[in-house]
C-alpha cells in the first residue's frame, strides 16, 4: 500500500535527523531559550525580513492556532474564519473551548475576501453578539487553494480599516510559496498580516510550527500564554536545530517543491484521464471526483482519504504528496488510473 493520505506520514529529511543526532549529546539550555533556537529565530527573521518580528517555535498547528488566538482575542471577541478553516473543522472545537467564538463564512475556494469579512461586521452589531475581532486565513487552505498577493493585500486593508488581527496559518506554507501560481514572498506576507506561523511538520520537519509575530501589541508576555496552555516544551532545542536547519542551504523551499512537483504530475494523469477537480489547486493537496467504482479499484493499492460525494455515482477524494513522496508511487498510481 502506498499512502497519499496526508503530508506527514513520513519521519523527517535525513538532514534534519542528521542534525539531531549530531547534537544528541551535547547540553543545552531548555525551553528555547538554546543557541539552536536563537539561531533559528535569526534566520527566519532574515528570511521573511522581519526583524522586529518576535518568534515562538510550538510543537503542533492546533497548539498554535489555540495560543494566538485566544492570547489576542478579550473573552466577547470572536474570529472570522472560512466554514473549511482548520479552526473550525479540524480541531474539535479548540478555539471555542478556550470561549471564543469561530464566525465561519461559507466559501467555496476555502479562501476569505474582504466582502465575507465585512458581511460578519455587518452582522455582528451590538453588545448582545460576539464581537468580531480576528480574521484567520490559511495558505495553502485546507482545500489546497491559495492566496495571492493582491487579495492578500485586500484583507490587510479591511482589517487596518475596520482595526481587526489579520492571522495568517502557514501549516502548509511551504506548498503554497513555491506553488508555480505563487506570487507571494514570506516578506510579503510579513508585511501583510499581524501574526502567521510558518509549517515545519507538514514540511520535513518530525514536528514544529515557527510562530512569527508582527503587530507589537500582541507580543507582550506570549511565552507566559505558551507555558499556561501546555505548549512549552522542555527539550525546546528539538525545535530549533530542526529550523535551524530548515532555513539553511533551501532545504524548507526545496522539500516543498518537490511535493508540488509529485502533485503536479498526478493532476496531468487524472486531466488527461479527463477527470474533473472539486477545487483548483497547484499546491500539494488534490481533490479530483472519481466514479465509485474507480476508487474501490484504487483502495486496493493506495491510502487516502474521502473528502465528500458529488453525486450517485461519483465521488471527492483527496490526495496528499509530501517531500518524501516517491517518483515510483506517483508513476504506480497513474499506471493503476
Amino acid at each position: 500500500m502506498y499512502s497519499f493520505t496526508n503530508d506527514y506520514s513520513e519521519g523527517a529529511h535525513p538532514r534534519i535527523l542528521e542534525a539531531l543526532l549530531n547534537t544528541n549529546l551535547t547540553q543545552h539550555s531548555s525551553y528555547s531559550l538554546d543557541t539552536h533556537t536563537r539561531h533559528a529565530i535569526q534566520l527566519i527573521r532574515q528570511e521573511a525580513c522581519c526583524p522586529q518580528g518576535d518568534v515562538h517555535l510550538i510543537v503542533g498547528g492546533t497548539q498554535t492556532n489555540l495560543i494566538t488566538i485566544s492570547t489576542a482575542l478579550r473573552p466577547y471577541q470572536a474570529v472570522i474564519s472560512a466554514s473549511t478553516g482548520h479552526i473550525n473543522v479540524h480541531e474539535t472545537g479548540a478555539i471555542e473551548a478556550t470561549g471564543h467564538k469561530v464566525l465561519a463564512m461559507p466559501a467555496t475556494d476555502g479562501k476569505l475576501t474582504p466582502r465575507m469579512v465585512e458581511e460578519a461586521l455587518d452582522f455582528h452589531t451590538d453588545e448582545h453578539m460576539v464581537q468580531p475581532k480576528m480574521v484567520y486565513i490559511s495558505n495553502s487552505t485546507e482545500v489546497g487553494t491559495q492566496y495571492t498577493k493582491a487579495e492578500l493585500e485586500g484583507l490587510h486593508h479591511i482589517c487596518r480599516q475596520k482595526n481587526l488581527y489579520l492571522f495568517m496559518d502557514g501549516a502548509r506554507m511551504g506548498s503554497a510559496l513555491t506553488s508555480p501560481a505563487n506570487d507571494l514572498t514570506l516578506a510579503d506576507i510579513a508585511a501583510l498580516t499581524d501574526v502567521f506561523y510558518i509549517g515545519g511538520t507538514k514540511n520535513g520537519a518530525l514536528f514544529g510550527e515557527a510562530l512569527v509575530i508582527v503587530r507589537d501589541e500582541l507580543k507582550p508576555d506570549f511565552r507566559y500564554m505558551i507555558k499556561q496552555r501546555g505548549a512549552m516544551l522542555a527539550k525546546g532545542w528539538l525545535l530549533g536545530i530542526q529550523f535551524e536547519e530548515l532555513f539553511q542551504n533551501n532545504l524548507f523551499y526545496d522539500m516543498a517543491s518537490h511535493a508540488n512537483e509529485m502533485a503536479a504530475k498526478l493532476k496531468k494523469a487524472l486531466t488527461d484521464k479527463g477527470c474533473s477537480f472539486a477545487y483548483n489547486s497547484c499546491t500539494n493537496q488534490l481533490f479530483p471526483v472519481l466514479e465509485d467504482e474507480q476508487i474501490e479499484k484504487l483502495k486496493k493499492d493506495f491510502t487516502f482519504n474521502m473528502d465528500h460525494r458529488v453525486d450517485a455515482s461519483r465521488s471527492c477524494i483527496r490526495l496528499v504528496t509530501s517531500w518524501a513522496t516517491t517518483q515510483e508511487g506517483v508513476d504506480a498510481f497513474i499506471k493503476a488510473l
